[in-house]
């Protein structure tokens, strides 16, 4: 029995789509990914969501020229139906409304307050529909000073803490090279959403999940986050390496660069042996995990040289022997075309007749189920495809009703 033949973990479950850019959408994605069905709403009056603009790589038509489906679009729109509302206008707003009234879940990323004109906030359709969960995404939150300001990934990133710590230590603070602030808020706001579905399945109460970019990003500071807290210190910039494992860092080799993590004080003995130089494990210095971070300066510029003289596949089979954590510094092509990718499925061709080669390559989610696989039903779609069909269900169901 193929995935496509058997149930979503979400089925049934109706998701009404405002969202749009990257963290509401990939919230939605990975909803739609779980067998919920996903009713995308796009503005007619800028062409649908603003990603679809964001070349400059697009999935080719029959015809080779270029589609409105953006390579950045179509990483976090999967498994969704798109239909063009005005919801500005009174019909619009009706269309939405009705559209509502059968949703377990409504996500939107509009300013806080920015739906209230329209009739669509949180309050008014749960007047309405008390099971309904709702997920607002905006850049401060619900509440707060910064509520009213833009919410994009690169304030979010230097706001909440993050850009001060990527880069080299000498060099500028640097956003980390995806919109990961953006996606990790999508995570979040997925968990908040089964959660809230949940407690909704039991006690037949929806409520309102209010969340934050700057929130979300914050919370994931982790490590660096809680190194703070706990001694007052300001944690800076250090490139590759770890706050609180050393050496755990990249190394230059005669050939390239490997990544090498040395997890504890045993793995540091081997690690040593192999490089040959065993004494630097007996060294008062270095011998234990906290003596290595406090002498990192006088460590890393010792282990460079050896290693740099070494060439990559070298470095990584004699450490992989005495397992000690290592690996290679993968493009993404590399690390895409790797047979580790290959053998999980980490890109799924899902067909799309509209375009060149008849489906579209997109990355695959992570998730593994044994009873109910993550699906491909339906490809990124083309702007405000299915508004008809929508509209015509909607029909459908009021003379029924």
């Amino acid at each position: 029995m193929d995935a496509s033949n058997k149930p979503g973990a979400l089925d049934g479950v109706f998701v009404l789509d405002l969202s749009r850019i990257l963290a509401g959408p990939t919230a939605t994605q990975l909803l739609g990914d779980l067998g919920a069905t996903v009713i995308k709403v796009e503005n007619p009056k800028t062409g649908g969501d603003d990603t679809r603009g964001w070349g400059p790589n697009y999935a080719k038509g029959t015809d080779g020229k270029p589609t409105d489906l953006s390579a950045y679009f179509m990483a976090a729109n999967r498994n969704k139906q798109s239909i063009a509302v005005d919801i500005s206008t009174p019909d619009g707003q009706d269309i939405i409304r009705q559209l509502a009234a059968r949703a377990d879940i409504v996500i939107e990323n509009y300013k806080p307050d920015g739906l209230v004109k329209y009739g669509l906030d949180h309050a008014t359709l749960r007047a309405a529909h008390p099971g309904l969960v709702y997920c607002s995404i905006s850049g401060f939150g619900q509440h707060g000073p910064n509520r009213d300001q833009p919410g994009y990934d690169l304030m979010a990133q230097g706001y909440g803490g993050i850009m001060s710590l990527t880069g080299e230590p000498e060099g500028a603070p640097m956003k980390v090279g995806v919109g990961i602030a953006d996606v990790m808020c999508g995570m979040y706001a997925t968990i908040g959403i089964l959660a809230a579905l949940r407690h909704r399945d039991h006690t037949g109460e929806g409520q309102h999940i209010d969340l934050s970019l700057v929130d979300a990003q914050m919370a994931w500071l982790i490590n660096e986050g809680c190194n703070y807290l706990t001694s007052g210190q300001v944690p800076e910039r250090r490139g590759n390496a770890h706050p609180n494992i050393v050496p755990y860092d990249a190394f230059e080799a005669s050939d390239g660069h490997v990544l090498i993590a040395v997890g504890n004080d045993a793995q540091f003995a081997r690690f040593c042996d192999a490089l040959g130089v065993p004494e630097l494990a007996q060294d008062a210095r270095f011998v234990t995990n906290l003596s290595r971070i406090e002498n990192r300066e006088s460590l890393i510029p010792t282990l460079r040289p050896i290693l740099s003289k070494m060439a990559k596949a070298d470095i990584l089979q004699m450490l992989q022997e005495v397992k000690v954590p290592c690996g290679p510094i993968h493009n993404v092509a590399e690390a895409l075309a790797s047979e580790q990718a290959q053998a999980r499925g980490t890109v799924v061709e899902v067909e799309r007749e509209d375009v060149a080669d008849g489906h579209v390559r997109l990355l695959a989610n992570p998730l593994k189920f044994s009873a109910t696989p993550v699906r491909y039903d339906r490809a990124p779609p083309r702007f405000g495809q299915d508004t008809q069909a929508v509209l015509a269900t909607l029909k459908s169901a009021t003379k029924q009703d």
